[in-house]
């Protein structure tokens, strides 16, 4: 009998993430689970949805628990605040404190064993999860936030072509790290013969100043 993995287990769409996507008009219901069983979306029994960071050998690095409003911004009191799996755990004492430690990666690696198509990489899990069924010729990777994305990470997309969609703010702040970042990877060994990284400047040019100050993505500004 097959012994079923961790996101397996807890693989659901009984999250307010879920229903929030559906009600706010970004997905179908259709679409919404095609995107929640490509992801491999869990749930907890507070309704908070379970971001799996899934490698491209298939490996669970930790889970991103977050909790989001029925506006589908994400709640930000302390007692939503969000949390890992691999902590809970710990806390449960489901795993002996001191032997497990997370390693982060980005969110969606495993689709890279599904499609040999172009990475779009953004900030946000909720904009990969939703962009992947608007623009499904590309796979959608997420950072899981600013100071989430480490050139390390960039070592299974070595050869595809990778384009980047940083937030945007007021002062460009966003967009210049993740340029950095960019050119960081490009020079690194590693990288050697990949295509060049494209960062994507449309929220610098066309958001407006009010958009910026609001620090949209790419989700945002495509509503």
């Amino acid at each position: 009998m097959k012994i079923k993995t961790l996101w397996e287990r807890c693989f659901s769409i009984n999250s307010q993430f879920c229903d929030a996507v559906v009600s706010c008009g970004y997905l179908s219901f259709e679409q919404m689970v095609s995107a929640a069983i490509r992801y491999r979306l869990g749930a907890t029994l507070q309704r908070g949805v379970i971001f799996w960071q899934i490698d491209h050998e298939e490996r669970i690095h930790d889970g991103k628990v977050m909790y989001y409003s029925s506006d589908c911004h994400r709640m930000k009191d302390k007692l939503h605040s969000p949390t890992w799996v691999s902590f809970l755990l710990a806390r449960r004492e489901l795993r002996p404190k001191g032997s497990y430690t997370s390693s982060h990666c980005l969110f969606g690696l495993h689709l890279l064993r599904e499609s040999d198509g172009n990475v779009a990489l953004v900030e946000s899990e909720k904009t990969a999860f939703v962009m992947s069924e608007i623009h499904p010729q590309d796979i959608w990777l997420a950072s899981g936030g600013l100071s989430e994305l480490q050139p390390y990470k960039f070592r299974p997309l070595r050869g595809r072509r990778v384009i980047l969609f940083p937030d945007t703010d007021p002062d460009g702040t966003a967009y210049r790290r993740w340029n950095d970042i960019s050119k960081e990877v490009m020079a690194s060994s590693f990288w050697e013969g990949s295509p060049p990284i494209r960062v994507s400047p449309c929220l610098e040019q066309k958001a407006s100043p009010d958009q910026k100050s609001h620090k949209i993505d790419i989700l945002d500004f495509h509503f």
